[in-house]
């Protein structure tokens, strides 16, 4: 019997969720995205560790902050010999409030793929769905440069992202369940709130229906899963990003998948256009408190893990 990630793969895009690109090829994904924290934790491992301190003696000259760019894009460019498709870069965690700055520091990453030889279309830069990331991917897009909106847990980001026009978005399903069943404590049931009940399932769903229903073209990437199931309730969707050991799972599962997410099944689903001017968005995205709260939490983590890559990079100089 075909295995669960090729059953996947005959209804939905799968991507890789990775900086460690030497895991890539037995997946076959079409594409892979990679944040500061994938990276991070690539550069600790001994096979990625000539990388960095190569990308580091290089640019020896340059502040840490660049260096780090320089080594996203050696990153990006190494997945990019093993995949057929797009590699995902992001910018700088510390710019999700700064329109004009995440615009410099895409123009600043797509400049050094451009200058290894990478056409702009094998690249998405992510940048973060606040009302500022937004704003930098509406400019983004209309010069050429395609974006990948992360940290997306509310369907008004996902409104917002849309009508900026950005390639693609990636809501966080993973983390989404994470903050419900935190929020129920001892009181969780996982048999009714799990499978196609999971919150974070439940919420793609939802951002997948309102983009067939209003004809956006932006890509529905699901993101940050902890289980198979959650993966295989999505099946469908246009794209779901995956980690190495959800893939290695569904690679070795013989479960049946079948496809969950079409714009025929949802057709009749009820839809209603969200307002997404600067106040309404910032009004729905503070009203939902589990977005607000990760959406932070995302921020900062990713913010802390970019430190974390400044002060490695700073002990080998």
């Amino acid at each position: 019997m075909t295995n669960a990630l090729d059953q996947l793969k005959q209804f939905t895009i799968v991507v890789a969720d990775t900086g460690d690109f030497q895991q890539l090829a037995q997946y076959k994904p079409r594409d892979a995205t990679t944040n500061p924290s994938l990276i991070l934790k690539a550069v600790q491992k001994d096979a990625y560790k000539p990388l960095l301190e190569e990308t580091v003696r290089d640019h020896a000259a340059k502040p840490a902050r660049a260096i780090i760019d320089e080594l996203l894009v050696a990153f990006g460019c190494e997945i990019l010999k093993i995949i057929p498709g797009r590699v995902s870069t992001e910018v700088d965690a510390r710019l999700s409030f700064d329109a004009k700055g995440s615009i410099d520091k895409a123009h600043e990453l797509i400049k050094l793929y451009e200058a290894a030889g990478i056409d702009r279309e094998r690249v998405l830069i992510k940048l973060a769905s606040t009302w500022e990331g937004v704003r930098a991917a509406e400019v983004l897009q209309k010069e050429g440069v395609n974006c990948n909106m992360t940290l997306l847990f509310s369907p008004v980001q996902a409104a917002a992202c849309a009508e900026a026009g950005a390639k693609l978005i990636s809501p966080f399903v993973g983390r989404i369940y994470d903050w419900y069943k935190k929020q129920a404590g001892s009181e969780w049931d996982e048999a009714k709130m799990g499978g196609a009940n999971d919150p974070g399932v439940q919420s793609v769903r939802r951002i997948y229906a309102y983009y067939k229903k209003f004809g956006y073209e932006t890509e529905v990437m699901g993101a940050s899963f902890r289980t198979t199931n959650q993966i295989v309730e999505l099946a469908g969707c246009d794209l779901l990003t995956i980690s190495p050991d959800l893939l290695q799972k569904l690679y070795e599962s013989d479960q049946p998948v079948e496809r969950k997410l079409s714009a025929e099944a949802l057709a009749n689903e009820t839809v209603e256009r969200i307002a997404i001017d600067e106040p309404a968005f910032r009004y729905q995205l503070n009203d939902d408190a589990m977005a607000t709260e990760k959406l932070a939490e995302g921020i900062r983590t990713f913010a802390a893990d970019a430190v974390k890559l400044e002060k490695l990079i700073e002990a080998l100089r």
